[in-house]
């Protein structure tokens, strides 16, 4: 499988404005798409992510923005570890308490 092209968020925020300002020169929306990937090198489902995104962040378009995109991801990453770190404790604790009821029985 081929790893997945990262493009810098310039050639994204150019690509997106070609398409934009050269939207009246094409019978539709998609006909500009295919013409400027064809220039920029990338595929046309990549390029028409990216315009529907910017469509998000501009508030022309329903759904989450790319900071709140990047905000719940976040989130996920601290939950993860949140989580992994309670299991930890859960462990400790158990652990703990069977070293004490072991004590109190030698005892």
């Amino acid at each position: 499988m081929k790893k997945p092209i990262k493009y810098s968020p310039e050639v994204h925020e150019r690509a997106v404005r070609m398409v934009l300002e050269s939207q009246g020169e094409y019978p539709s929306e998609w006909s500009a798409i295919e013409s400027i990937t064809a220039k920029i090198g990338c595929a046309s489902p990549t390029l028409h992510g990216w315009l529907r995104q910017h469509e998000r962040n501009t508030g022309l378009r329903t759904g989450p923005t790319t900071a709140e995109k990047q905000r719940l991801k976040e989130l996920e990453r601290e939950f993860k570890e949140l989580r992994r770190a309670n299991e930890i404790q859960k462990l400790a604790s158990t652990f703990f308490a069977q070293a004490e009821l072991y004590r109190r029985l030698k005892s």
